[in-house]
């Protein structure tokens, strides 16, 4: 004989997804992707290191389409898990529970990352050009 319990469902299953739900989630990829990335970080360094051929070996690399589409996305994975770190300290510290705060500091965190990396490539493509 079996006894049955009501047991909470799983969350997935039963709350209503917010936008700080996906964000907390997105947070931690973007956590993820920071190891990818440092890989290619490591990469560059090692071949800056090693001569010109290596250097521009990742140069070809990070020149072409989908290095720069790799390295946009890096920027902004950086950027989105610098100012979700920055959302949880607030949240360390006690404050920003409130639905309205709570809300407008996921805003500010998904808004803040986009810009700042729009901003950031602006710039780098102005200073350094499109080579």
């Amino acid at each position: 004989m079996t006894v049955q319990t009501n047991r909470p469902l799983s969350p997935f299953l039963t709350y209503r997804w917010t936008l700080t739900m996906v964000l907390s989630i997105v947070h931690r990829a973007t956590g993820v992707a920071l190891y990818v990335g440092t890989l290619l970080m490591a990469w560059w360094l090692i071949a800056t290191a090693s001569g010109p051929t290596a250097y521009a070996n990742i140069q070809a690399f990070t020149s072409s389409w989908i290095g720069r589409l790799i390295l946009f996305g890096y920027t902004w994975a950086l950027l989105h898990h610098m100012l979700g770190g920055i959302r949880h300290f607030v949240w360390d510290l006690g404050y920003g529970f409130g639905p309205t705060e709570r809300e407008w500091l996921t805003r500010a965190t998904l808004i803040g990352s986009i810009t700042l990396t729009l901003v950031i490539w602006i710039i780098a493509y102005a200073v350094g050009g499109a080579r």
